[in-house]
């Protein structure tokens, strides 16, 4: 039937010309479907299908793509056709009068495998569609143009070593960018180019196995492997990838320690300290980690408890170490057989062979000169405190522990018997008292005591005698307290008014015994009585009542106590009772005779009065002495005022009254002064005063030396001195000089003597000596002191 609109579109199949390249018949379909609807003329709005582009053309006309056509079209001109969609007017162009669809860019699937489009046909008078929108895709035909890639590449694997023919080792994966719905381009194969004979790979999965047995890693550990990946089956043409994978042998336990000698021999000295470091051996196993972890042992030998052998985590050493004290006189040498073995066995290994060795070890001990051992380390002895000087009190012993048998000496270490308290005889080492012992001042004497070798002084031993001081009944008992007693002056007859209780230094083994009673002189008075509570305490009561503050504010009540010692000792002590005023509960309120004077005479506000004017009296007569003590103090010094005008000695025995130079401050000052070596020392020269009227007389230099070395004697002492403070203090000493030279003044030999004595020498030593020179000189003494 004919059919007045009937329209069909004519699509090219595979988007080129029948005449361009061969189709295929299933290609051909649609065009013939097309070409048998236009002779047959059945009514559709379009006939179209997919079109199909090669990838990557690389011709310089552009690409034709197909044809698309419209019963419409009268091929008069008045219909245009228009392409819109994915790339339409930038990759794909469509002829507006005929229809053909051409690509002018080059296309790659991988990056986009198809596209979607909308063709119309309008007329071009009016552009108003005269066929409804249609949409076709252009789909991009893949081609073989991407190789074989190993995206997880390179690989790194592991394998245990002697490990079975085919063990996986490691799977490797390669991707192919071509279609893989669309022929042979993105199908791979695997194959290994580098890495036989030891390795294989299965060609479709990538499955890399190993191809020999008992591959060991002590001889090669690790192996690079090169795999191939190739599309299109393998076939020729083909495109491949590459990647390397690098496998390393890990370790199993396959080789047994082993030692590397048979014997061993060390020596070591007989002074090492328990616990000391021996020696150490080591096994060698080729294994590594854990499988090379040994346990050592000693399995015989008589060394054994002596010496003991560990393993070092961090080493794999076998350590030898000592457990007990050697001696070099007593075993001089020692054989132990050790056993290594390892710690992580494989059973799959043990036909090899024990995955143990053995080796003998021997040591030789080395003599030591050794310093003296005391028989016994700590002497306890005892002494009594009574004890007179140079009683013994124990002895000690010490042996050369060495083949020489050298003779011993003893002494005591003074830094732990600072007083010498006690002495030691060198050869025999008896110890015996130095000092009378008191127990109560010090109970326990610690001291050392050295050995020491003759012929080796340098060797020294040393033993603690621990001294303990023993008790005797020398110490009377006294009150425990200093006890201050309150009568009250109601108090009535028999009232217990003080417990006492009394202490002793001594200690007896049973304990304190004492016995309180009033002494002979005072067991009759009528005022008090004592009661013996028989607990070491005793009661002081009152016998009579009606005590008064006025008429004896003051009882002094003696009180004998006396011990259980052996002899019995006692001593006298006095109880000051006071008589006081107290309220009605008895809490005394004022005692003594003074104090009832001032509450009877006085008020609180005269008391307060009093006290008030003494108090602005002391204000007053200080102010007054500070006042006079500045007027007397000028702020700057006379120029013509000697200082040592106001230095008082009371030891100088200088020339008078008159003398006013008989002391130089200027020595002292500075003990340092060189002594002039022209000086005479019988006349002491003079030193330039500060007075300006007069020249300067004699240059005074006094004897420093006498000083400085009288400093220096008693600084040495205060150094060596054990009961010197450890801090610095000040030293005061007392100096009297070393004499004067000018011997005897006395009178008394002159007397005695016919010759007339000649004193003119006199005047040649100073102003000290001028009253004698008057006195006794025949020569003019005037030119001698003259200006």
């Amino acid at each position: 039937r004919k059919e007045p609109h009937v329209r069909f579109w004519d699509v090219g199949c595979w988007g080129m010309t029948l005449n361009s390249i061969p189709l295929r018949p299933a290609s051909l379909r649609p065009f013939r479907a097309s070409v048998g609807a236009s002779l047959q003329r059945h009514k559709r709005n379009w006939v179209w299908n997919q079109f199909f582009v090669l990838e990557e053309y690389t011709g310089d006309d552009p690409l034709y793509v197909g044809k698309l056509h419209s019963d419409v079209d009268k091929g008069d001109g008045k219909v245009k056709y228009v392409l819109n969609g994915e790339g339409a007017t930038s990759i794909f162009t469509i002829d507006e009068n005929t229809g053909d669809i051409h690509a002018t860019k080059r296309l790659d699937r991988e990056e986009q495998a198809y596209y979607t489009l909308r063709a119309q046909a309008r007329d071009r008078a009016t552009n108003l569609p005269v066929e409804p929108e249609s949409e076709f895709v252009i789909k991009v035909q893949d081609i073989n143009d991407n190789e074989p890639k190993f995206l997880d590449g390179p690989y790194n694997a592991q394998v245990p070593e002697m490990s079975p023919v085919g063990t996986s080792v490691v799977e490797v994966k390669a991707t192919d960018a071509d279609d893989p719905t669309y022929g042979n381009s993105a199908r791979v194969v695997y194959s290994i180019l580098e890495g036989q004979p030891y390795f294989s790979v299965e060609p479709k999965t990538g499955i890399v196995r190993t191809a020999l047995p008992n591959m060991d890693r002590e001889a090669r550990d690790q192996y690079l492997l090169v795999i191939q990946a190739k599309d299109m089956v393998g076939q020729m043409g083909g495109l491949s990838g590459t990647t390397s994978v690098t496998v390393t042998l890990t370790d199993v336990n396959d080789n047994p320690p082993r030692f590397s000698r048979k014997s061993y021999q060390f020596a070591v000295p007989e002074s090492l300290p328990v616990a000391s470091v021996v020696a150490k051996i080591k096994a060698l196993d080729s294994d590594i980690g854990p499988n090379a972890e040994m346990d050592y042992r000693i399995i015989e030998g008589d060394g054994l408890g002596v010496f003991r052998v560990a393993s070092d985590k961090d080493t794999q050493e076998g350590v030898i170490t000592l457990q007990k004290n050697l001696d070099f006189e007593t075993k001089s040498s020692y054989t132990l057989k050790i056993e290594v073995s390892n710690r992580n066995i494989d059973p799959r290994f043990l036909s090899q062979g024990p995955f143990s060795d053995t080796a003998m070890v021997r040591l030789t001990v080395e003599n030591v000169d050794e310093p003296p051992i005391f028989s016994t380390p700590l002497s306890k002895m005892g002494v009594s405190e009574a004890a007179k000087v140079g009683t013994i009190i124990g002895t000690v012993s010490a042996l050369d522990p060495d083949s020489t048998n050298s003779p011993i000496r003893y002494s005591i270490d003074r830094n732990t018997d600072l007083e010498r308290f006690f002495n030691i005889e060198a050869t025999t080492g008896v110890i015996s008292t130095a000092k009378p012992l008191d127990r109560e001042a010090n109970a326990v004497h610690n001291i050392t005591i050295l050995a020491i070798k003759s012929l080796d002084p340098s060797q020294v031993g040393k033993g603690v005698a621990l001294i303990t001081v023993l008790d005797i009944n020398d110490n009377a008992p006294v009150f425990a307290i200093e006890y201050e007693t309150f009568l009250c002056e109601r108090v009535g007859p028999g009232q217990v008014i003080e417990t006492i209780s009394a202490v002793d230094k001594d200690e007896p083994p049973s304990g304190h015994q004492f016995f309180f009673s009033l002494t002979a002189e005072t067991a009759g008075n009528m005022n008090f009585t004592l009661r013996d509570n028989k607990d070491n305490t005793a009661s002081i009561l009152t016998k009579r009542g009606g005590f008064q503050r006025r008429e004896q504010s003051m009882y002094r009540l003696p009180v004998l106590i006396m011990d259980s010692g052996t002899p019995a000792l006692s001593s006298t002590n006095t109880l000051s009772i006071r008589v006081c005023d107290c309220d009605p509960d008895g809490t005394p309120q004022s005692c003594g005779t003074e104090a009832f004077t001032l509450s009877a005479g006085l008020s609180t506000g005269a008391l307060v009065a009093i006290l008030a004017c003494i108090i602005t009296l002391l204000v007053l007569v200080l102010l007054i002495v500070t006042m006079r003590r500045r007027k007397k103090e000028p702020l700057i010094l006379d120029e013509d005022r000697d200082v040592r005008e106001n230095i008082v000695r009371y030891d100088d025995e200088g020339g008078g009254e008159e003398d006013t130079e008989a002391f130089d401050m200027v020595a002292l000052r500075n003990l340092n002064v060189v002594r002039d070596s022209k000086a005479r020392r019988d006349v002491t020269p003079e030193v330039p005063t500060l007075y300006c009227s007069r020249p300067p007389p004699y240059k005074i230099t006094p004897d420093n030396g006498i000083f400085r070395e009288f400093i220096w004697d008693r600084l040495k002492d205060a150094d060596v001195d054990p009961s010197a403070p450890p801090y610095d203090s000040l030293q005061t000493y007392a100096f009297e000089g070393s004499g004067s030279v000018a011997e005897s003044l006395s009178s008394l030999d002159s007397l005695s003597t016919d010759s007339e004595q000649n004193y003119d020498y006199l005047s040649d030593w100073g102003p000290r000596f001028r009253k004698l020179a008057d006195l006794y000189g025949h020569g003019d003494s005037s030119n001698i002191f003259s200006s």
